[in-house]
């Protein structure tokens, strides 16, 4: 059997350290929790300098089930260091469980749970730990569980409707321009060559539909070389703040799709803010939280900017109607919130009415595409054909 290096620290905070002969970790670290020992690092020797398991990333849907579960254990009154210890032994991917297991050991420890969390912020975003936090404080945790768990099913539901919107006609819009280009650059070449070999005289369309076909023969690896190199660009440009900012706001702007996507924002805008202002987070607190969540720089501008004029004295509404982002109807139902003291449930209610305009928009927008897409296939390689078929029926006039 493999021998085992461990690390920990005893109850009384002490560190202890030794070697374990056992199966695999998994059994080390149940020896060591049976001696009242919180494990810290486990090591097969001769194995230290393994190289790290590639991906092992946590999925939102992951992360959602997680919350759910751990909401009804909570509810029906296990112990918070039981319920992970429970949820992360059924864990089925491998990287989650090791958080999993973490957060149960710092807690073991004497930490919060929100503490714990915030140790691993690749999975857990602020906005959760916060309403941990909050849920801790206020003696509400598995309340605040099941808003957390309704939160990130939503915005699953939204990402998935993001995906669709961009990736969808990304897809289809490619997959025709590959076909007319593998037509240009494959099957035009074949007439051309016939049409040298008989010697016959070609109409413009043609001759204008072969000198394309010849350019991309002799030219393709430039113009790949150029799609590639202008991806790489963009993505950098992306990554500088003003690069972020602009290529938003030209999202934003965009005919149809523009419209989408803003419905997306001020859809996730007003989920993510009415689950934080309902658990008991600050406004302004939520706010800056909300803003980080929000996806879209010249939206996040707008929600720092309102933050600021709230800090100063305003009202939500006055600086967000001031932005131009988001709709009357929208500025108009969050002042009422406001002014009636029922901003969480006002914002729930325009969150709710605006993920359906989401649905609704890109189904329109596929309802959309989809005949445009086939009006510029069917033009684009009727034109070639009628171009390259031309010349064979004035050679077959010519034969008469």
């Amino acid at each position: 059997m493999p021998e085992f290096e461990w690390k920990g620290r005893k109850r009384t905070g002490e560190a202890a350290e030794g070697l374990m002969t056992a199966d695999n970790k998994e059994a080390v670290i149940a020896v060591l929790r049976r001696q009242k020992i919180v494990v810290t690092k486990v090591t097969e020797k001769g194995k230290e300098f393994a190289l790290p398991k590639l991906g092992g990333g946590v999925k939102t849907k992951e992360l959602a089930v997680f919350t759910r579960q751990f909401s009804v254990m909570i509810d029906a009154g296990l112990p918070v260091i039981q319920c992970l210890e429970i949820l992360g032994s059924q864990q089925q991917n491998r990287a989650f469980q090791r958080v999993l297991f973490d957060i149960r050991e710092d807690v073991e420890a004497g930490s919060s749970l929100s503490e714990a969390l915030k140790k691993h912020p690749k999975v857990f975003s602020d906005l959760y730990c916060n309403l941990v936090a909050a849920g801790e404080a206020g003696g509400i945790l598995d309340t605040i569980l099941q808003r957390l768990a309704l939160y990130i099913e939503k915005n699953v539901k939204l990402v998935a409707a993001v995906k669709s919107a961009m990736i969808y006609p990304v897809v289809v819009v490619t997959v025709a321009i590959l076909v007319v280009v593998l037509i240009m650059w494959k099957v035009v070449p074949t007439f051309a060559s016939l049409f040298a070999g008989l010697g016959a005289k070609l109409p413009m369309p043609t001759r204008v539909v072969i000198a394309i076909s010849n350019f991309i023969g002799k030219w393709s690896w430039l113009m790949i070389g150029t799609i590639i190199v202008l991806a790489i660009l963009t993505r950098m440009y992306y990554k500088t703040k003003g690069g972020r900012y602009n290529i938003d706001k030209l999202i934003l702007k965009a005919p149809i799709f523009g419209i989408v996507m803003k419905k997306i924002a001020v859809a996730r805008f007003c989920r993510t803010l009415a689950t934080l202002v309902s658990s008991g987070v600050p406004i302004l607190e939520g706010l800056t939280i909300t803003a980080r969540t929000s996806g879209n720089a010249v939206v996040e501008e707008a929600i720092m900017n309102t933050r600021q004029a709230v800090e100063e004295g305003k009202t939500i509404a006055e600086p967000m109607e001031a932005s131009g982002i988001f709709p009357g109807m929208v500025v108009q139902m969050i002042s009422v919130g406001e002014s009636t003291g029922a901003l969480d449930a006002m914002l729930s209610k325009i969150a709710d009415f605006y993920e359906d305009e989401v649905d609704e928009a890109i189904a329109n927008l596929m309802s959309l595409l989809e005949p445009l897409i086939i009006v510029f296939l069917g033009t684009t390689v009727g034109g070639i054909v009628i171009a390259m078929y031309m010349p064979l029926f004035s050679l077959i006039q010519q034969i008469q």
